[in-house]
This record gives structure tokens, C-alpha cells and sequence, in this order.
């Protein structure tokens, strides 16, 4: 089990104008801060060939959306750092898995939590297929596990208040604009 601490309040992160062109570079509490700063982010979403989507339990120790069920992995690229390797980064350091990632699209959101901080980001979302064991780092994960597409959405859309708010708009739009390449991605890779 990998119980290294791989996450830093104090790491640089990529302060972006609304065009995602680099302005600055802030600590992670900085940006999370208040209303929260625009930065960089990406999320991952994992899929093995029986149509199931890995899920993550954020860890307890979490200042935003501890104990949230969220998509596979999901952080931020640190500065000098582009988020393509910063996705493989994270991939490895809180699931112990590698695997070829795609770029889908890219948003931008805001999220309040309780008045404990904000999401304010530029996230690229990526796509990825994995049936390997996972080293899951404690540190980040509380838990994990394998949902089938149908049953998550289900669950999301009868328990809404489980799931991290931008895993949920990402689901919301994977479902309504990439369905079909999500699906024939799995279909190819169990060929």
C-alpha cells in the first residue's frame, strides 16, 4: 500500500485568465481560498471493458469534499508542469495504475463548499480504459470501486449530495457528448 504523502498545501498551482493563458502561480490553499482563484485542473475518468466507471472515495483528510465520491482522479498540473504529465502523475501517485489517457474537452466551473473554500478551475477532462490491480495511496482514497454506467448514473441522479459537484457536470456532459465514443472505446478495447 502507498501511504506517501503526495499532495502539498503549499505547491505551486496555474493561475489562468478565463482563455486559460498563464497569469501567475499560487499555493493550493491559496487558490482554493474564499471565493476561490482560477486555476488549472484536469479529471480523470477510468473505465475497464464491463462498462464500469472507477470511482474514488476522496479521503477524510480532504479540506474540500472530504468523504465525496468523485471520478477516478482528479488534481491539478503544478507549475512547470503540463497537465498531460501531471494526469499520468497523479494516476500513478493516488491509484498506483498507468494507462493512456484522451484529452476530451476542457470547462470551467465554480464550486462553494460550505464555507470551507472553492473549486474555481479550468479542468481538461480525459478518458482512459484500466482492468489491471489498483495500489490505491490512503492518503488521497478513502476507497474505491467499479460502477456500471447505468447504475452511477441512477445513483447520481436519485443521491445527488454523494458525488463531488464537478464530477457530476462532467458526468452529466461525458453521458450527453461522448457516449458513443466512450462505448466504442471499450467495444475496440476488448477486441
Amino acid at each position: 500500500m502507498n501511504n506517501e504523502t503526495v499532495s502539498f498545501d503549499d505547491e505551486l498551482l496555474i493561475v489562468v485568465d478565463k482563455d486559460d493563458n498563464v497569469i501567475d502561480y499560487k499555493t493550493k490553499d491559496e487558490c482554493h481560498a474564499g471565493d476561490a482563484i482560477l486555476h488549472r485542473a484536469f479529471s480523470i475518468f477510468i473505465f475497464n471493458q464491463n462498462n464500469e466507471l472507477l470511482l474514488q472515495k476522496r479521503s477524510k483528510e480532504k479540506p474540500l469534499w472530504p468523504k465525496f465520491w468523485s471520478n477516478s482522479c482528479c488534481s491539478h498540473p503544478r507549475k512547470g508542469e503540463t497537465r498531460d504529465e501531471a494526469a499520468v502523475r497523479r494516476l500513478d501517485e493516488e491509484l498506483g495504475i498507468s494507462t493512456d489517457l484522451k484529452h476530451l474537452y476542457t470547462f470551467d466551473y465554480f464550486a462553494p463548499y460550505s464555507g470551507k473554500g472553492s473549486e474555481r478551475e479550468v479542468c481538461a477532462i480525459y478518458l482512459g480504459f484500466y482492468d489491471g490491480e489498483l495500489n490505491s495511496n490512503p492518503t488521497e482514497v478513502a476507497d474505491t470501486k467499479w460502477v456500471h454506467i447505468d447504475e452511477l448514473t441512477e445513483s447520481m441522479e436519485t443521491y445527488p449530495e454523494r458525488y463531488t459537484p464537478w464530477f457530476r457536470m462532467e458526468w452529466e456532459r461525458l453521458l450527453s457528448d461522448f457516449s458513443n465514443e466512450i462505448t466504442g472505446e471499450m467495444s475496440e478495447s476488448q477486441s
